[in-house]
């Protein structure tokens, strides 16, 4: 089987076209932006598609009729106009160094734009060299501007935790965008893409003008891959992954949707595929946690050591949808800028309350997410807590309930001096990611309404119903169990079922004891 051009990691319209990479067609929705507004917002996960969004634009507005061909843009635009683009991107990663490095970069990237065009900028502030370019370029070409801006709050993201920092960098972001409404006159469109928005009262609180495309029900599939796409696109692809994986093409489509679908942008809108992982796992004919390695929330992990968020909660909470209207990235409101990055989404919305209910989209973000926050948790490196994460499935597995609680305490033990006069709540979310983190290899369920176990396990040949007592003995956690009729739903099932109950002892910070029924 001929293994064709995927484009991973390439961002350059122009370079997919020109070389033969395979391109899934877009350009439907880059039309109907530039034609039917001019100025807006784009905010999605990152490697999520957004800069080749951006590339494509720039390529569609300076005329570049050939790099379109049998594609829906072709048949859509007649007139073809070519006008002057200033991409800007802010991708860097040193912005932590201060003020002065977002100034030298801004200043960098608008004298890139300046030279392109042959003129020249006054040795001035960013935000007034901004408008200068826009103004002198305007007058150069005849043409008004298109200002593509990439990564627009990596500066702010950067700076999180660093407070003196932040109020100085968003200072200088606010009046560098805030030039995009003063030379309005002079630009013919813009758009701005990130991973959060920065609301009203912060960067672009001038921008009354901007429409933002975020969960806009017309534009959810903009980036990333529907399953229509994915079926029309990379039939061979997807054949060729079954095959070595040893799948049907029936087991292997829900193992990538099970791995990498889930992400929906808007309530209504269509799910779609995470797109770097996809390529990732197509192109590789191996499944594999692409996305989640190719960089770390810590900035939101900052935020979740600042928030009184219950990390248990995060899955399936909801949200009210104003929460989404002036989104910011600080401890008070983590829960949208978590949505944001790609770590939750939505998966349902009650339109009488209007509140969002937002969960994992994937098994891929879900894991990698919780393997990430468990050493936040545990004073454990994420290798070795994901070692003993393995051997727990392997103990349960043999049936060996003695071992996997006997590790399950040496995991406690592990935990310093210092960390032993932590909240209750500290212990349950410990216990929550241990069970939890099973999920990647046996089944596992945790408490989600009244009338049911801690936890529930399920291997080949046992049903594990586990009550734990925080603050009771293990003789009330088995006998919880029965009165609460904890193995009802089990006792139809052909497996073994067996009751454990653990007891936490309070003054250790450690199991005490258990038996198993």
């Amino acid at each position: 089987m001929a293994i064709r051009k995927l484009p991973l990691g390439i961002q350059d319209f122009p370079r997919i076209r020109e070389e033969g990479y395979l391109y899934v067609d877009k350009t439907a929705f880059v039309h109907k932006i530039a034609t039917e507004g001019s100025v807006y917002f784009l905010s999605r996960p990152r490697r999520f598609g957004k800069s080749l969004l951006l590339s494509t634009l720039g390529a569609y507005f300076e005329g570049k009729r050939e790099l379109f061909h049998g594609l829906a843009l072709e048949r859509l635009e007649q007139d073809w106009i070519e006008y002057p683009v200033l991409r800007l991107d802010l991708n860097a990663k040193e912005f932590e160094q201060g003020r002065e490095y977002l100034i030298l970069h801004l200043n960098g990237r608008l004298d890139e734009c300046a030279k392109r065009y042959g003129v020249e900028l006054a040795d001035s502030t960013p935000d007034e060299r901004f408008r200068e370019l826009i103004l002198k370029v305007h007058e150069a070409t005849g043409r008004r501007a298109v200002v593509l801006v990439d990564e627009y709050d990596k500066p702010l993201l950067s700076s999180i935790g660093k407070p003196d920092l932040h109020a100085a960098i968003k200072g200088v972001l606010k009046a560098f965008y805030g030039v995009l409404k003063s030379a309005d006159a002079h630009l013919k469109f813009v758009l701005l893409t990130g991973v959060t928005k920065f609301g009203q009262v912060s960067v672009f609180s001038d921008l009354n003008q901007l429409t933002d495309l975020s969960l806009h029900p017309d534009y959810g599939a903009l980036c990333g891959i529907t399953e229509e796409e994915l079926l029309a696109n990379f039939g061979p692809e997807l054949e060729r992954l079954a095959k070595r994986q040893n799948l049907t093409e029936v087991e292997c489509l829900a193992e990538v949707r099970r791995m990498y679908n889930g992400y929906r942008f808007e309530e209504n809108a269509p799910g779609v595929y995470n797109p770097y992982s996809t390529l990732s796992a197509l192109g590789a004919a191996k499944f594999g946690d692409y996305w989640f390695a190719t960089g770390t929330p810590t900035f939101l992990v900052e935020l979740m050591k600042q928030t009184d968020a219950d990390l248990r909660d995060i899955d399936g909470v909801e949200v009210p949808a104003s929460a989404f209207a002036n989104y910011q990235a600080d401890a008070d409101r983590p829960l949208p800028v978590i949505y944001q990055s790609g770590y939750l989404t939505i998966q349902g919305y009650d339109p009488e309350l209007r509140f969002y209910k937002l969960g994992y989209p994937n098994d891929e973000v879900r894991y990698g997410f919780l393997n990430f926050l468990l050493p936040s948790y545990t004073p454990l490196p994420m290798d070795k807590a994901g070692f003993h994460i393995g051997h727990f499935s392997k103990e349960l597995r043999a049936g060996d309930v003695d071992a996997f609680l006997t590790r399950m305490r040496a995991f406690f033990a592990g935990f310093p001096y210092e960390l032993n006069d932590q909240t209750e709540r500290h212990y349950q979310v410990v216990f929550y990611l241990i069970f939890r983190l099973l999920g990647q290899y046996i089944r596992v369920e945790e408490r989600s309404a009244q009338g049911r176990a801690d936890a529930v396990v399920w291997t080949k040949d046992r049903i594990f119903v586990f009550e734990f007592k925080l603050t009771g003995t293990v003789e009330q956690a088995l006998a919880q169990i029965d009165d609460k009729g904890y193995l009802v739903p089990y006792q139809v099932d052909d497996r073994a079922v067996v009751k454990v109950g653990v007891e936490f002892d309070k003054d250790t910070r450690n199991l005490r004891r258990w038996l198993v029924g």
